[in-house]
């Protein structure tokens, strides 16, 4: 395999690394055991380039590697180890010896392991999978669960009695079609029914999206979106628990709605008049929950739950994330690619990662704290919480805001600043030392890094997220 100047030139200034490009300066040598697990870690993540002579921190420059100084016996090495071939390529830069692993994709519904273990990339390191997601890959050779089949033997009559045609259509804002005929062949195409021994069946992409009632399916009763209200702050008196009825994309307006309608208000003084205001900005809710329903483990059982306590509301969806909770604000994978599409097309979510941007930025404007990402055994839940004075935040919620409003600050192409970071707290510049803690705090932890190339003085320094 033989790389150009011009594509290397193109990985270099790509914007970041990503699961299928990693970058490292290995200039005298590069560990062999860490190679064969970023070989195993980019193969698992569908293939790509592992390069050395390069540096990674932006902007990127090649400064030459004097690892592996013979490719062939590297390429066989890999190949004996792991038992899958690896183009080992030695390039001749101006500006120094670049290596480039090019790494081929698992096959399809295999993951490759490395002593024991299933690996992928996480930032700067490989981590072993998570258990969904080895069940996400396994499960690769059989029929996408969206495509499987939710009820069989229906007429056409059927058809649309139990699916939201007309919604189809009006949320697309398509003109319905004059025939029956014409419905049933869009709908055909869009994989949401199927013709199966001489009559129709509905597939769970149909169902679940534009159900009339979600429940006349019985593989998707426990699919349907639960709105759970409690009297406090914590579970022990219920006010009220209503399950969804109606697919995603002709139910959602009608959900956000009602959620919109059960969260606690604010009482909030402007210009000496008294005004109600909602806890919880409507733009967090949506994208949160549309999150939830498209990235949720289909093939693990349990609803999407939006409870709402007194002082919070927390959104919680089965499986466990693709890429780590810290890295929501920066990165995207689809789960379920079929709903994302067909969600995007109809103005649900935008399928280009920018969703937990928009609820960051919300949350800052109506000075609430950080929403918090948390992963369970199996599922995966945002916690909104209601508004808290600077002094009422403890020092997690500090730090949690801290890094996350850099990371908004870098994917907006600026960065963080003390004063920024007051304006988010709404903090007059005397708490200038105050801020610089915080900040110091979230350093400390790992999360935030100084940018080395702005100016040395602490009190216009400027940060990135630790990522980078």
């Amino acid at each position: 395999m033989s790389t150009s100047l011009q594509e290397l030139e193109r990985w270099i200034g790509a914007p970041r690394e990503s699961e299928h490009l990693e970058f490292k300066e290995a200039k005298n040598q590069f560990d062999s055991m860490k190679l064969f697990r970023y070989c195993v870690a980019i193969a698992n993540e569908g293939g790509g380039e592992l390069i050395l002579g390069v540096s990674n921190q932006i902007p990127r420059k090649v400064v030459g590697s004097n690892a592996f100084p013979n490719t062939a016996d590297i390429a066989e090495r890999i190949y004996s180890k792991l038992r899958f071939r690896v183009d080992v390529e030695e390039f001749v830069h101006p500006d120094g010896r670049v290596i480039i692993f090019h790494i081929p994709s698992r096959p399809k519904g295999t993951a490759y392991q490395f002593e024991g273990a299933y690996l992928m990339r996480s930032t700067e390191d490989t981590v072993p999978m998570s258990e969904d997601r080895l069940r996400h890959i396994f499960e690769e050779g059989k029929p996408d669960w969206l495509l499987r089949l939710a009820k069989e033997h229906c007429t056409a009559d059927d058809v649309v009695r139990l699916l939201d045609t007309q919604g189809y259509f009006d949320l697309l804002k398509l003109t319905y079609p004059t025939t029956r005929e014409a419905v049933l062949e869009r709908f055909e195409q869009e994989k949401l029914i199927q013709k199966k021994d001489g009559s129709w069946a509905i597939t769970n992409l149909g169902a679940i999206l534009f159900a009339k009632k979600i429940d006349e399916f019985d593989i998707l009763s426990r699919k349907a979106p639960r709105v759970i209200v409690y009297e406090e702050t914590s579970k022990l008196k219920t006010r009220l628990d209503k399950p969804g009825t109606k697919g995603y994309a002709v139910g959602f307006e009608g959900l956000i709605e009602f959620i919109s309608g059960q969260t606690p208000t604010n009482e909030v003084i402007q210009n000496a008049l008294r005004t109600e205001k909602k806890m919880f900005p409507e733009i967090a809710i949506r994208e949160l929950v549309a999150n939830a329903l498209i990235h949720q483990d289909l093939n693990e059982s349990g609803p999407i739950m939006i409870e709402i306590y007194s002082d919070r509301m927390e959104i919680t969806n089965p499986g466990r994330p693709f890429i780590p909770t810290d890295r929501f604000i920066d990165e995207y994978q689809s789960r379920n690619e079929r709903l994302a599409d067909l969600m995007r097309r109809i103005g649900i979510c935008e399928e280009k990662g920018s969703g937990v941007d928009k609820v960051i930025y919300a949350t800052e404007v109506y000075q609430l704290p950080a929403p918090d990402f948390r992963v369970g055994e199996r599922h995966t839940t945002v916690v909104l919480f209601s508004h808290k004075s600077f002094e009422e935040m403890d020092r997690k919620d500090r730090i949690r805001a801290c890094y996350q409003h850099c990371c908004l600050r870098y994917v907006m192409n600026q960065l963080m600043t003390n004063q920024s970071l007051r304006d988010r707290f709404k903090l007059p510049e005397d708490k200038t030392a105050t801020i610089s803690q915080v900040i110091s705090d979230a350093v400390e932890a790992n999360l935030i890094k100084l940018d080395d190339s702005a100016t040395a003085s602490r009190r216009y320094a400027r940060y990135l997220p630790f990522w980078a």
